[in-house]
């Protein structure tokens, strides 16, 4: 793993500490997660951004049912013994 030095202003430094204190060890987890979720968002953006750029038609659109429905299971008799 990379390690990443970020220097925040004293009012942020303060709502953080509230949020995941160092001592807790929460913090690092806590910036990794905030991090995930600011690309994730953006990679979203960018999607949205490019299907309204060039949007699905109904004839691009297709669908097999078979691919999402599974088999009905096979129904076998029991044998009696």
């Amino acid at each position: 793993m990379k390690q990443l030095l970020v220097e925040v202003d004293e009012d942020t430094f303060k709502m953080l500490e509230q949020i995941a204190p160092a001592r807790s060890r929460r913090r690092s987890a806590f910036i990794r997660a905030a991090i995930q979720k600011a690309i994730l968002e953006n990679q979203e953006r960018a999607t949205a951004a490019a299907y309204r750029r060039v949007p699905d038609s109904a004839d691009d659109a297709w669908f097999d049912p078979r691919v999402w429905e599974p088999e009905p299971p096979a129904h076998r008799r029991r044998r009696r013994r």
